[in-house]
């Protein structure tokens, strides 16, 4: 793929929201072009949705003219049939290819879609991978796992069987789901809205996030509550809190924050020590 500059970036970038503006502009080759070369290059990995801090813990960058590509390149893609063995598709996306070539070890009926960037190393059991999604490398997207359109998967992340990885791609400002590096998500928990899972943060099995979803640090004296942010090296379950209704007194959902990972060079050791040391369900 030819070297892409700020002049042809901020060109792309123009183009884009004139035609998020006016959806009459897709008529023009100009335009529609500019949103497949947009696809392109997030398939390519030379775009990002959204891009990460310069130094750990710092915000990450929301790229919204990107967001609005994708939703554009449905408009301008007609369904077609794709015949993959024995298994036909019916839709406007067309699926990756070209995995050895990518460095990629991906297992049968895995599914990436165009428009997704998985960094060599991967390892996709079966799985699905949304459009606009973006994988570090050596990350291990597990059977029955997805990854939605937008999400930002880092590197030496574990998402386990069953996992599901929220997609958020309108409003295009929104922040989407981000698991930063060296993460492990335990089996069939799930993890959307925006949500952000700071380094090596451990999820235990079932636990659900939301936006709005009270995570509580209760290691210390008094509780500690984030919403929308696991703190880096948390080791998280899945808890319940008592909140009182007009009908009397319930358990709500909520995520318990009961520990955190050692400082190591060696993430497995760390890790595994973390599920001994936590009794962590994976």
């Amino acid at each position: 793929m030819p070297e892409m500059d700020d002049l042809e970036l901020s060109t792309l970038r123009d183009r884009v929201q004139a035609a998020w503006e006016d959806r009459q502009r897709l008529e023009d080759d100009e335009h529609r072009s500019a949103v497949r070369r947009t696809i392109a290059l997030l398939d390519a990995g030379r775009l990002r949705v959204a891009s990460p801090p310069p130094e750990p813990g710092g915000d990450w960058t929301v790229h919204a003219w990107i967001k609005q590509a994708i939703v554009l390149y449905f408009v301008t893609q007609a369904l077609r049939i794709e015949q993959v063995g024995p298994i036909e598709y019916h839709d406007k996306i067309p699926l990756k290819r070209d995995w050895a070539k990518a460095g990629v070890r991906v297992v049968p009926p895995a599914t990436a879609r165009y428009g997704a960037f998985i960094e060599p190393g991967c390892v996709l059991m079966p799985s699905y991978v949304n459009i606009g999604a973006y994988v570090g490398r050596g990350t291990m997207v597990d059977t029955w796992a997805t990854v939605g359109s937008c999400a930002q998967i880092g590197e030496h992340v574990h998402l386990s069987g069953g996992v599901g990885i929220g997609g958020v791609l309108e409003p295009p400002g929104a922040s989407p789901v981000i698991i930063e590096d060296g993460c492990f998500v335990g089996s069939r928990a799930i993890v959307v809205e925006g949500v952000r899972l700071e380094r090596e943060v451990v999820l235990g099995a079932n636990v659900v996030i939301t936006a709005s979803t009270p995570i509580i640090d209760v290691t210390g004296s008094q509780p500690v509550t984030f919403k929308g942010r696991v703190p880096a090296r948390s080791v998280v379950i899945p808890g319940t809190r008592t909140k009182r209704f007009e009908a009397g007194e319930y358990q709500v959902a909520c995520a318990l924050v009961i520990g955190r990972r050692k400082e190591s060079t060696d993430q497995r050791t760390s890790l595994n020590e973390a599920l001994r040391t936590f009794d962590v369900p994976v």
